[in-house]
């Protein structure tokens, strides 16, 4: 599960659109959307996501890997 917002918010930062990363992820532009909305990613996508955006290993777990707390 994907905290959207903030992975949004890393897209915006990183200048990259979701159809450059659609490209370098071999996916569609659905799917990433998908992630961005929650859906479960793959080890894969969670390496390539956070490979793209040039996320540290702090902020990709933050982003990927913990639930959001209300």
């Amino acid at each position: 599960m994907t905290k959207g917002d903030e992975l949004k918010k890393d897209i915006k930062e990183s200048g990259v659109s979701i159809v450059f990363l659609a490209e370098r992820m071999n996916c569609s532009r659905n799917r990433i959307y998908s992630i961005i909305a929650g859906a479960d990613c793959t080890a894969a996508e969670i390496t390539a996501l956070s490979e793209l955006l040039h996320m540290s290993r702090d902020r990709r777990d933050y982003v990927f890997l913990t639930e959001k707390v209300n």
